[in-house]
């Protein structure tokens, strides 16, 4: 039995329809299911149940169900926050808790990081763990990910089989219930079908209007990560979740007027 945290969420849906193709219908989901958009991301979905994130902890001990993976997908994903202490405890002290449940039980532990713990990149985007502590995060929610990075890797006692991805950023179905926190790629295809027209961020430190890059990752192939570590037998480690290529977004707006001729874009 998988337990899938996160399982609601724009990459935990899309997980659980790869886990029912793989003939997986018995996930449990562990989630905040507050919204309707958050809620239909499970719509046609097979899994055992969904627990509400903050009742988990009665639950698993009252229960004590046989899990054969933990993947931890769920967490504030919102860049933009600034409580620290609601960081800390979504995003570091629920990470802590249940990589000491994988560790005391053995349970294999996957997890997700975030890329935003590199910061401005100034120090590479390396995952080697000798230059973690050379990173420098530029928003909270990306120093909450990389201070439970930095924990995990100097614990002694872990599961035997650990992976930590840091994905960079992500696009695809499911993520309407993210609003402002929905991807680019998402944004710019919901606003060409809206108003027929894509606004551009204007240029900042040095990039002109648009000439800002990311590595813009398709949620399928994200999804292919994970199903791999899943269910084949990696190295323990953090490792990098992106296609180590960078495009602007000038490029996707460019991308989407191809596709729907009578858009237009600007800054």
């Amino acid at each position: 039995m998988i337990l899938l945290t996160g399982g609601s969420g724009f990459i935990g849906s899309n997980l659980l329809s790869e886990l029912n193709k793989a003939g997986i219908n018995d996930a449990i989901i562990v989630d905040n299911i507050n919204s309707i958009e958050k809620s239909a991301n499970l719509n046609g979905l097979n899994y055992s149940f969904s627990i509400n994130k903050y009742n988990f902890w009665s639950w698993i001990v009252r229960e004590q169900p046989k899990i054969s993976l933990i993947i931890h997908l769920g967490a504030c994903t919102d860049t933009t926050e600034l409580n620290k202490q609601y960081l800390q405890e979504n995003n570091i002290e629920y990470s802590k808790r249940l990589f000491k449940i994988a560790t005391i039980e053995n349970i294999p532990f996957i997890y997700a990081s975030s890329a935003a713990t590199y910061g401005s990149g100034i120090n590479s985007f390396s995952d080697l763990h000798s230059k973690l502590n050379q990173l420098e995060p530029l928003s909270e929610y990306g120093r909450s990910k990389h201070d439970f990075d930095k924990w995990l890797l100097t614990q002694k006692e872990k599961p035997s089989y650990w992976i930590g991805l840091k994905f960079f950023n992500v696009y695809g179905p499911n993520e309407k219930h993210k609003k402002n926190m929905a991807s680019a790629v998402f944004k710019f295809i919901d606003q060409a079908r809206q108003d027929s027209i894509i606004k551009i961020f204007k240029g900042s430190h040095g990039y002109n209007n648009g000439e800002q890059e990311r590595d813009f990752i398709f949620v399928d192939d994200v999804i292919k990560v994970i199903m791999w570590f899943s269910f084949n037998k990696g190295k323990n480690g953090i490792y990098n979740v992106g296609t180590g290529t960078t495009t602007t977004f000038n490029r996707i707006a460019k991308c989407i007027t191809k596709e729907k001729k009578d858009v237009r874009f600007y800054t």
